[in-house]
């Protein structure tokens, strides 16, 4: 069970580090707590499995990844272990699940990729198709952003 402090730490680490020099200092500050203090909770926190890790957001369309495409396989069967290894492996690709098919919906297996342009997605999921040796998929891009956040455990108390 979490403690008050605990679920404090990762109710402020799940707004984003602040852009200062030293942002732990800046939040155990914030908390009452030494930077080193902070830190130890966090490892602590990592140790238990409370945390499996800490990583940064980047808002793609502000970095100039404008093209963002969900990749839909279909892929059989016995190859999904295989193909989702080698799938979620690639650097390139941020997102790779398997999902049920439908009647009218045959492809069982989804990835995102991003890049500067939509040619350029075409080509990554040609070498994607090629590195996974399946040929039936299509790419779905997206055509506007309406959300995109981070999951929050814990809301700030009214």
């Amino acid at each position: 069970m979490l403690t008050k402090l605990e679920k404090n730490i990762i109710k402020e680490l799940q707004k984003g580090l602040p852009l200062v020099p030293q942002p732990f200092a800046h939040l155990g500050e914030k908390l009452g707590l030494t930077e080193k203090e902070l830190l130890e909770i966090i490892d602590q926190l990592m140790e238990k499995g409370y945390m499996k890790r800490m990583g940064a957001a980047l808002r793609h369309h502000r970095v100039g990844f404008v093209a963002n495409a969900m990749v839909v396989w279909q892929v059989p069967e016995d190859m999904v272990e295989e193909v989702g290894n080698k799938l979620a492996a690639h650097p390139e690709v941020t997102h790779c699940y398997q999902r049920k098919t439908y009647p009218h919906w045959k492809y069982n297996f989804y990835t995102m990729i991003h890049r500067q342009s939509r040619e350029e997605c075409y080509d990554l999921a040609e070498e994607l198709s090629r590195l996974v040796g399946i040929k039936e998929y299509k790419l779905l891009f997206s055509t506007k952003e309406l959300k995109k956040s981070s999951m929050a455990y814990f809301a700030d108390e009214k």
